[in-house]
C-alpha cells in the first residue's frame, strides 16, 4: 500500500509528494517513472470531484436541481475535453469507462454501420484493447484483419498501409503514439488516406491526449479513444470523440443518457475529474513538456553514458516527450524492474496491461529487436510531478543493478 503524505502543489513547478511505502518497500521515498501505465491523480482533480461525491449526488438524468446541477457540471466537463482535443462541438464526445471500452466501441460501431465492409486495417503494436478485440473478431466473424508492420524504429509501414485499404475496409485503427516505445504515428495523414476509400478512421490517442497537442477540427479523424488516468484524471473514466456526421451504433442499450449513444447513468464525480485533468493539462502542456522532455533527456543521456550495451527503442525524433524505453543487453528487464522497486524506484518493462508475463513484448518483437536486448527492454515515463532529483537518484543506482545482472549471466552479454 503507498500512503501519500499531501504537500500543496502548484502548477508548473508541480513537486512530487513524499511517498511513504507501507509493507514491502525497501525504501522509504518511491520514485515514480511508470505514468503510462496510470498517472498521481492531481490534487485539484480531486477536489472537484468531491463535491459531486457528498452534497451534489444528483443523477444527471433527473429533472429537479439536485440533477440539474449534476448535469451542468458534466456539459462543463465536455468543453474542457472539447479544448483539450480540438473538437468542433462538446456532443462529439461520449463518456466511456476508459480507453478499453472506447476502443471497443468505435470498432464494433464501425462494423455495424458500414454493411458488406468486412475488414479492418490496425498496426502489429497497438495496445491489446484493439489487438484482443481484432483477434476474437477474426476467429468469431470471420473479420480480415490486416496488421500493418513497423520498422525497426516503431515507424509503421506505408506503402503496406496503402496496400492494406480497399473499399472492404470498415474502419482503421491506429494508435496515436506507441504506449511502449513513445513513437508517434503520423495519424493526420493515414486518416487522410483512410478517407480516400471511405473507411471510417479511429486513433487509440490514450497516451498522447495531454501530452501533445490535438486540433481534431484539422484533422479527418472520425473517432478518438482517450482515458482521464493517463494525464492525472481518475480511473474508470474516458471519452470517445464521435465526429458530427458520422455513422455510430451504440454498444451498450438502456436508458436515453448521452443522446442514446452510451447507455447508463453518467459516473458524474469521474466526469467532472476528467473534465478537470483535461483543463489542466491544456494550461500546463508547453511549459511541462519542456521540463518533461529535457528530465527524460537527462536520464536517456545518463544511462548511455554510464551502461555499456545499453541503447533507446523507438524513434527518437517522433516520440512523445515523457517516454524512453532502454534496453539492457543480455539481462531481463523485469530483474532490473525488480531490483529498481527494491529501491523505491517504479518503472515497467512493457506495458502494465501485459506486465507479469514472462513473454516478449509484442511491440517490440514487430520492431525485429534482438531477444537478447527485448528481453532487457524497461520503461521509463515521466510526469509533470517527476522531479531532476528523481532522476539523478536513478542514474546513482540504475549502474550497479545492471552490473550486478550482467555478473550474474556473463555469457548473456557477449
Amino acid at each position: 500500500m503507498i500512503r501519500i503524505k499531501g504537500r500543496p502543489s502548484v502548477l508548473v513547478s508541480r513537486r512530487a509528494p513524499d511517498v511513504t511505502l507501507i509493507g514491502g518497500g525497501a525504501s522509504s521515498v518511491s520514485i515514480y517513472f511508470d505514468n503510462n501505465a496510470t498517472t498521481r491523480v492531481d490534487s485539484e482533480v480531486v477536489r472537484a470531484m468531491l463535491p459531486f461525491l457528498t452534497d451534489q449526488f444528483g443523477n444527471p438524468s433527473s429533472m429537479h436541481d439536485v440533477g440539474a446541477a449534476a448535469g451542468a457540471a458534466m456539459k462543463r466537463a465536455r468543453q474542457q475535453l472539447q479544448a483539450l482535443i480540438g473538437a468542433t462541438f462538446d456532443h462529439e464526445i461520449i463518456f466511456t469507462s476508459g480507453g478499453t471500452e472506447s476502443n471497443n466501441t468505435a470498432i464494433l460501431s464501425a462494423l455495424e454501420v458500414m454493411p458488406g465492409r468486412t475488414e479492418i486495417v490496425t498496426s502489429a503494436v497497438e495496445h491489446p484493447a484493439v489487438l484482443a478485440l481484432c483477434g476474437y473478431l477474426e476467429k468469431t466473424r470471420g473479420i480480415k484483419v490486416h496488421r500493418i508492420p513497423v520498422d525497426q524504429h516503431g515507424r509503421i509501414d506505408i506503402d503496406a498501409y496503402r496496400t492494406a485499404l480497399t473499399h472492404h475496409v470498415a474502419i482503421v485503427s491506429i494508435m496515436w503514439a506507441n504506449n511502449e516505445t513513445g513513437t508517434i504515428f503520423p495519424v493526420v495523414r493515414l486518416s487522410e488516406m483512410a478517407k480516400k476509400v471511405g473507411a471510417i478512421f479511429h486513433t487509440d490517442a490514450v497516451q498522447a491526449v495531454g501530452k501533445l497537442p490535438i486540433d481534431l477540427k484539422s484533422t479527418a479523424i472520425d473517432m478518438l479513444s482517450l482515458s482521464g488516468h493517463k494525464f492525472h484524471g481518475p480511473k474508470g473514466v474516458g471519452a470517445l470523440f464521435i465526429r458530427s456526421g458520422v455513422p455510430f451504433h451504440a454498444l451498450f442499450k438502456g436508458g436515453h443518457q448521452q443522446r442514446d449513444r452510451r447507455a447508463g447513468t453518467e459516473n458524474t464525480p469521474g466526469i467532472v475529474g476528467l473534465g478537470k485533468a483535461a483543463e489542466l493539462a491544456l494550461e500546463c502542456m508547453d511549459e511541462e513538456n519542456r521540463r518533461v522532455r529535457s528530465l527524460r533527456d537527462h536520464l536517456e543521456k545518463g544511462l548511455l553514458a554510464r551502461i555499456p550495451n545499453t541503447f533507446v527503442n523507438g524513434d527518437l525524433l517522433a516520440r512523445l516527450p515523457n517516454t524512453t524505453n532502454v534496453s539492457f543487453e543480455g539481462i531481463g528487464g523485469e530483474a532490473v524492474q525488480f531490483l529498481l522497486n527494491r529501491k523505491g524506484i517504479a518503472c515497467s518493462f512493457g506495458s502494465a496491461c501485459t506486465s507479469g508475463s514472462s513473454l516478449q513484448s509484442h511491440v517490440l518483437e514487430a520492431m525485429k529487436i534482438a531477444p537478447t536486448a527485448a528481453l532487457g527492454a524497461v520503461r521509463f515515463s515521466f510526469s509533470r510531478f517527476n522531479r531532476e532529483e528523481d532522476v539523478d537518484q536513478v542514474l546513482q543506482v540504475i549502474p550497479g543493478i545492471v552490473k550486478k545482472l550482467q555478473d550474474s549471466f556473463p555469457a548473456a552479454v557477449r
